[in-house]
């Protein structure tokens, strides 16, 4: 566990996947039913994925969905975020490559 949340520090949430994936294989294995679903959780939605890790071995229920909901929250802060930060650049690519007239 000590090597998951130092990868999470240092690395970030995609890196503390496979890591932890390599590690507790059994884990992820009683978390989902097939490779396609964490593996599209990886790329779009890396902080829902630790998180459901976390919470289904006992069962999603309760204050789980709380949990749940704040890596969703988190996801979609990210990629609103990465969008927002860059905005001036995707307009200044329009406006270059579409002059007005």
């Amino acid at each position: 566990m000590c090597c998951f949340f130092t990868a999470l520090v240092l690395l970030g949430p995609r890196a503390a996947i496979l890591i932890w994936w390599f590690i507790q294989p059994v884990r992820w294995s009683a978390a989902f039913d097939s490779f396609i679903i964490p593996f599209l959780g990886l790329l779009f939605l890396p902080w829902t994925t630790l998180i459901y890790v976390v919470v289904q071995p006992g069962g999603v229920e309760g204050f789980d969905i709380f949990w749940i909901g704040l890596g969703v929250a988190v996801d979609v802060v990210q990629w609103v975020g990465g969008a927002w930060g860059n905005r001036t650049q995707i307009q200044s690519t329009y406006y270059e490559r579409w002059p007005r007239a």
